[in-house]
Formats: structure tokens, C-alpha cells, sequence
């Protein structure tokens, strides 16, 4: 392709100058055209990646709240199971959209406001009236 065009440049300028301004045109679109592909391929890569950084940053940060919460009395015994086994539900879940090896836009959505609930959850369980038995 970019020999083709260059041949056609050089036909149509047949002194040397030109020539070489051509060239060092065909050479910018050929970069250009590289760099195109290139970021192309990527975003169609970091569309279909099984990675979840930030949802499995949010699980940790869940569970971190959920300990302080239980070390902390404002949280008890029944809540914290309960909270517990909604976040299960969320790594199982996010488990099986990873199975397939692709995690699709929609699929990330889905597993966000799971998360979302969940993390709304915690803080209406924190912040009730019920308290832990002081031992």
C-alpha cells in the first residue's frame, strides 16, 4: 500500500525536492496510520480483559469496613454474616463473568452496582440503633 502511494508521489513530482517532501509525507501518514491501529487494537483489549482492579479494590475496602465494624461494636454478630454473604455473592458472581475469559462493559456495570448495594448495605448496618453485646 505505502509503496503504491509512493510511487504515484514520485510520478507525479519529478524533481528531487519534491520527491523528498513527499517521502517524509508518506512517512508521517504511514506513522500515523501505525499509530491508529495500534491504539485501536488496544482499546478493543482493554474492553474484553478479564481484569477487575477496581471492583476487587472495592471488595477489599467492603471487607476492611465490615471488620471494623464488627471491632468496633457496630456491627454484630447476625449483621456481619449477613453483610459477609453478599459479599460472597459478589466475588461468586464476578467469578462466573470471568469464566468465559471476557468481562463486557455490561457485565462490569452489573458487577458495580452489586457493589454498590452492597456497600449501602454496610453503611445502613453500621449506623442502625443495634449494637453488639458488650462481653
Amino acid at each position: 500500500m505505502s509503496s503504491a502511494l509512493s510511487s504515484l508521489a514520485l510520478r507525479s513530482h519529478g524533481d528531487g525536492l519534491h520527491a523528498s517532501i513527499n517521502k517524509e509525507f508518506m512517512m508521517k501518514i504511514q506513522t500515523l496510520i501505525t499509530a491508529l491501529v495500534l491504539a485501536a487494537s488496544g482499546a478493543a483489549f482493554a474492553q474484553t480483559t478479564t481484569a477487575t482492579p477496581r471492583l476487587d479494590q472495592r471488595q477489599a475496602n467492603q471487607e476492611k469496613r465490615i471488620e471494623q465494624g464488627v471491632a468496633s461494636g457496630q456491627l454484630n454478630k447476625r449483621e456481619a454474616l449477613r453483610l459477609e454473604k453478599r459479599e460472597a455473592k459478589l466475588e461468586a458472581d464476578k467469578q462466573t463473568v470471568k469464566a468465559d475469559g471476557i468481562v463486557t462493559v455490561q457485565e462490569r456495570k452489573q458487577l458495580n452496582r452489586e457493589a454498590s448495594r452492597d456497600s449501602k448495605a454496610v453503611y445502613r448496618q453500621k449506623h442502625d440503633r443495634q449494637v453488639a453485646g458488650v462481653k
